[in-house]
């Protein structure tokens, strides 16, 4: 069993921890918020920064919402970068920049450490299952040393490449997903302004070519108007800032990513920065004037 240090334990780094904990593993913790309780009641070890982390374990991981927050773990004051000797290994499960992500490694590697970029897909319901797709970039040659932990994590796991490797898989999940919500979110707006049920052309459309997870969660939580968030908007928003500016840098253009984005700025127009994703079809309900389906009383 290893020594894992885990800095970030909120909707999906605390069961992520879990899973570790239950595995067998030693845990070392930090966080900006209190500790999850049942940790540290099952032995895992508080500690007050980032170096202490990196001192204690032999594997440090880090699931924090943007990349300056992931900067400031690293390489602020006490951060991970202080506590860390070589041979050690970094595993980033945050989605953030590709670019950024590419100098983190550097610094990281420069120390004689080792630095992984592995973001993950699932959201909160993957995290609590153990079921996440987990994108990962880094040396092939360490990625022997990792692999099992993140099997305790998820259940397709796949070594993109050399760093940002797998923060670009990221964001490119992360386009298919925003586009995905608003194509389902246009279609049961369509089915509901034209009369016909939404549930039941959801469940006749899960028998069919567009058929698809997205459809079958989050066309659900929009008939049922369950907005609270699995996945917030806000962070789907900095994500496709992420496309957004990768395609900038690129010279290319990404129109419809563009679209989802202004939706999504719609949404946090009316207050819904906090809304999870699925929430976008409120935007298209407004243009429309016309609900899906009644907001619960």
């Amino acid at each position: 069993m290893s020594k894992i240090g885990f800095i970030g334990l909120g909707i999906m780094g605390r069961p992520m921890a879990g899973h570790l904990q239950t595995a067998g593993h030693e845990l070392y913790l930090h966080s900006r918020g209190t500790l999850p309780n049942d940790l540290t009641a099952a032995g895992a070890k508080a500690c007050a920064n980032g170096a202490e982390v990196a001192a204690a374990a032999d594997i440090i991981i880090t699931m924090v919402p943007d990349t300056p927050d992931v900067a400031a773990v690293l390489f602020g004051e006490k951060g991970v970068a202080d506590g860390l000797t070589p041979d050690k290994i970094v595993i980033d499960m945050s989605s953030i920049s590709p670019t950024e992500t590419k100098k983190f490694a550097a610094r990281i590697s420069a120390l004689g450490a080792h630095y992984f970029d592995a973001p993950v897909s699932g959201g909160e319901v993957g995290a609590k299952a153990a079921s996440l797709t987990i994108m990962v970039g880094g040396p092939e040659a360490q990625f022997g040393r990792i692999e099992p932990l993140l099997r305790t994590m998820g259940k397709n796991i796949t070594l993109i490449g050399d760093h940002g490797a797998g923060q670009t898989a990221k964001v490119a999940n992360q386009i298919i997903v925003a586009l995905t919500i608003e194509a389902i979110g246009e279609a049961l707006l369509f089915a509901s302004k034209a009369g016909a049920d939404p549930q039941k052309v959801r469940a006749a459309l899960m028998g069919g070519f567009a058929s698809s997870r997205i459809l079958e969660v989050h066309g659900q939580r929009m008939i049922e108007r369950n907005f609270a968030p699995g996945f917030r908007i806000a962070l789907h928003q900095k994500d496709l800032n992420l496309a957004l500016s990768g395609a900038r840098e690129l010279g290319i253009s990404l129109p419809n990513t563009a679209t989802c984005q202004e939706l999504f700025n719609a949404c946090t127009a009316h207050g819904g920065a906090a809304w999870d994703h699925s929430a976008m079809v409120r935007a298209l309900e407004l243009l429309a004037d016309h609900p899906i389906a009644p907001d619960a009383a």
